[in-house]
């Protein structure tokens, strides 16, 4: 019997060896270039979710514009300000679709008898309502850390439709007119807040 499980043992071992000695060859011959592999996680972190930047899905009655080179610069400041400020990108998104609604993303200066008050900037915040001085105010970085500032003290704006949230801020005589730019925001924030 001992002898008869080793032939096998060695029947099984020569159809191995030989079946390797006639693979060999041909396996030689395939291409062996290395693949260059990138690993998943690495490219899932340079774009952020979507899911995390319209929690809610986008409203209903989108609006969308055609932005210059001017109005891209701006959309970078207040990326760049939401990261100074410590603050994800669901806020970048707030403050972004606030902007677009507020000032088409133009830095506005006085307007004269078409402004709203004394309103200025990006936000079109307000000297007179304590925002800071028409010169901070015009200032991209000043006005997105002072909206952000107004941001984190709503409490749950994570949890609020964005609408709600930007409201809560602004307090404007249009509080449902932000809901219409939350899908160009975020997806001005998912090209722009790795660049």
């Amino acid at each position: 019997m001992n002898t008869m499980l080793r032939k096998s043992v060695l029947g099984i071992a020569g159809l191995a060896f030989t079946g390797g000695l006639f693979a060999g060859p041909v396996a030689a011959h395939a291409d062996v270039t290395p693949v260059k592999t990138v690993p998943v996680a690495a490219v899932q972190a340079d774009k952020p979710d979507m899911g995390k930047l319209l929690p809610h899905g986008a409203p209903a009655n989108q609006s969308t514009i055609e932005l210059n080179d001017e109005q891209i610069a701006n959309v970078k400041a207040i990326i760049a300000a939401t990261k100074k400020a410590g603050m994800d990108e669901r806020a970048a998104v707030v403050s972004i679709a606030t902007a677009l609604q507020e000032s088409k993303l133009e830095n506005l200066g006085h307007l004269g008898d078409r402004n709203d008050h004394d309103s200025q900037g990006l936000f079109q915040q307000r000297p007179s309502s304590g925002w800071g001085t028409v010169e901070q105010i015009t200032d991209p970085e000043y006005s997105t850390l002072a909206f952000l500032k107004g941001l984190k003290q709503v409490d749950g704006w994570q949890d609020m439709p964005l609408t709600q949230a930007a409201q809560t801020v602004q307090v404007s005589a249009y509080p449902d007119h932000y809901a219409q730019w939350e899908q160009q925001a975020a997806d001005l924030v998912a090209q722009h807040w790795t660049s």
